[in-house]
């Protein structure tokens, strides 16, 4: 069903959805990159406009003051500010997450919490995980489910996990497993499904107060 809808979408009211994917993980020989490219090329093909929100390319310092807590707007460093500006027009939001002693990476929640709630809310999230195990990070991914809520972006539901992820995808995110593609596709059905609907509402009706 959701893929009809999001092959339908895209051919017959052919409206480019913008998406934040933030990735988390800044550990040294970290395969998160691999699968944000990856996903970020799934997005693209799915009419998504998508940017990475990067902790290793991004200067995220741990948070002690996040953007919301300045009372002038003006005193908060620009980066951040402009980063917050694409978070709220954004459509949708995408997690790519490992998984650190069965928890999120705190790289993850440190850079997300430098958002107000305000930036995510009454938008969609999808979350991808993986790990060199063969659970695929989903012992974290169950911990993003409540994360992402709190922050007003509630998951659809399908997860996509990538198990033993280093025999997955190469460097550049291209995939070595053939099922990579659908599972991908999955998520991205749901989230686009989601993402036209909240949208339509929010533009219809706002949002509560």
């Amino acid at each position: 069903m959701y893929g009809c809808y999001r092959r339908e979408g895209v051919e017959m009211a052919g409206q480019q959805l913008k998406t934040i994917v933030f990735l988390g993980s800044v550990r040294e020989g970290r395969f998160g990159l691999r699968v944000a490219k990856f996903v970020k090329k799934q997005l693209e093909a799915a009419n998504h406009s998508v940017e990475i929100f990067d902790p290793l390319e991004m200067p995220f310092p741990i948070m002690t003051k996040a953007l919301h807590h300045y009372q002038d707007r003006s005193a908060a460093p620009v980066w951040l500010v402009e980063a917050d500006k694409k978070l709220q027009a954004a459509d949708a939001v995408v997690v790519v997450s490992s998984e650190y002693n069965h928890s999120i990476p705190p790289a993850l929640s440190n850079m997300m919490d430098h958002f107000p709630l305000s930036s995510y809310a009454f938008k969609p999230s999808g979350i991808v995980c993986y790990s060199l195990g063969p659970y695929g990070g989903m012992r974290a991914a169950m911990q993003l489910r409540a994360f992402l809520g709190e922050l007003g972006c509630i998951s659809v539901g399908n997860i996509f996990g990538i198990p033993v992820v280093n025999r997955a995808l190469d460097e550049e995110g291209k995939p070595l497993d053939e099922k990579l593609v659908p599972a991908s596709n999955r998520l991205i059905g749901q989230l686009d499904w989601h993402a036209h609907a909240m949208k339509n509402h929010r533009q219809a009706h706002g949002i509560p107060k």
